[in-house]
């Protein structure tokens, strides 16, 4: 293809790309739409690129114009291998959406109509703005919380979890499918979490009785909802949302489910009773389960620092203990992964030796290679602080793992 030189105006000041979708912002400056939006949206920016004056994501006017003259010169540069941008289609309205969440008041017509929604959410960040502006979310958690009471009334007639959400599966899965994919603002998340808590308790339910696809929605939307919570909603989840957290942990719904869980635990876990209640619903050895299979670094880093956090207390420290594998992983784990992980599994270490250390437990840290990770992070580079905890812990149990070689052979490092 012979090179063709692209006029500059053509090309979006972001990506330096042609446009194909060229929108004007209130600042006067045109950028193609989906380098805007990803600005905007993605990267959560609220300034014009160009000007640095504040700007809406809502305030994105179509370049018709530009759009013309810009499928002109592909026309007439066909022959150097210039391929027409296609006409994008118009942005979605306010009043077409009203439109589809009236018709998804009826049954009939709910399930095509939350598919169209999705559809309209996944499409763009525009679309996804519209939908909020026109009430989608409110709407959309109202058809969730009595989709949710329609099923647990059934469940308690038929004492069947099966055939209750057997009823209303698909729009419950539908419905949260959206309210995931419009990327919801912070002030929307806000509100999630208001009413007592009662779309909490809903997404609750879900976790534990629903359908894998619906119960992985309700743990990503917990997560985006608890990053924008305050210390007395943190402070106030109940027992059972743990267990169900923890139960979508256990039985790996999904990748994405998994991920979310974790950021969920490790959001709620330092506040309050939360830490006792993880614990309580067996967190601790579900979490030792994971890293033992975890190959990828994120993963890892969380797990080791939620196990960080959970024993910090002495029913976390007694569930680690009691799994066969406990201490073993997490010695493992040192300098295996990161230095994140490295410092968070020095200090699960640390937690063990100063607050539940008997002779055997000292002993079986000796034998499953605690004593040498702990010299060898002294000689590696890593952080002053993971150092200072491996160097506490060696002088801890001196006495008991004297006669290691290790031990010997590195005592100059604990001086």
């Amino acid at each position: 293809m012979e090179e063709v030189e692209i006029p500059s105006f053509f090309l979006c000041p972001i990506s330096l790309q042609l446009m194909k979708d060229p929108v004007t912002v209130p600042t006067g400056i045109t950028y193609d739409r989906e380098s805007i939006e990803r600005w905007l949206f993605s990267a959560k920016n609220g300034t014009c690129p160009v000007t640095k004056q504040a700007i809406s994501g809502r305030d994105l006017t179509p370049n018709h114009t530009l759009r013309r003259l810009i499928q002109a010169w592909c026309t007439l540069n066909a022959t150097h291998g210039i391929e027409r941008i296609p006409t994008p289609r118009s942005p979605i309205s306010k009043s077409q959406i009203a439109t589809l969440l009236r018709q998804t008041k009826s049954p009939d017509t709910r399930n095509e109509c939350l598919k169209r929604l999705r559809s309209i959410a996944t499409e763009n960040a525009t679309n996804r703005c519209c939908m909020e502006a026109a009430g989608a979310a409110d709407f959309l958690v109202a058809l969730v919380k009595n989709e949710t009471l329609a099923s647990s009334i059934l469940e308690d007639e038929t004492s069947s979890t099966y055939r209750s959400f057997e009823v209303t599966t698909r729009p419950l899965d539908e419905a949260l499918a959206v309210l995931y994919h419009l990327q919801l603002s912070e002030a929307s998340l806000k509100n999630l979490l208001g009413d007592d808590g009662a779309f909490v308790q809903s997404l609750t339910r879900i976790m534990q009785s629903g359908t894998c696809e619906s119960r992985a929605y309700a743990v990503m939307l917990l997560k985006s909802m608890f990053e924008v919570a305050d210390a007395i909603q943190l402070s106030s989840l109940r027992m059972e949302f743990f267990v169900e957290v923890v139960r979508v942990l256990r039985d790996q719904v999904s990748q994405k489910a998994t991920k979310s869980a974790l950021k969920l635990l490790t959001r709620a876990c330092p506040r309050g009773r939360n830490r006792a209640k993880a614990v309580e619903a067996s967190a601790v050895p579900v979490l030792i389960d994971l890293l033992i299979d975890s190959r990828e670094k994120r993963r890892s880093e969380m797990i080791l620092m939620l196990l960080d956090v959970l024993c910090r207390c002495a029913e976390g420290r007694a569930e680690l203990l009691k799994h066969g594998a406990g201490i073993a992983i997490v010695s493992k784990r040192i300098l295996r992964v990161s230095q994140t992980a490295s410092e968070r599994g020095v200090g699960i270490l640390l937690s063990i030796s100063k607050f539940a250390a008997t002779p055997s437990i000292v002993q079986e840290m000796l034998q499953v290679g605690v004593a040498a990770k702990l010299c060898l992070v002294l000689q590696v580079e890593g952080t002053s602080k993971t150092k200072e905890k491996a160097r506490e812990i060696l002088k801890l149990h001196a006495q008991a793992w004297k006669n290691s070689p290790c031990m010997r052979r590195e005592s100059a490092f604990l001086l």
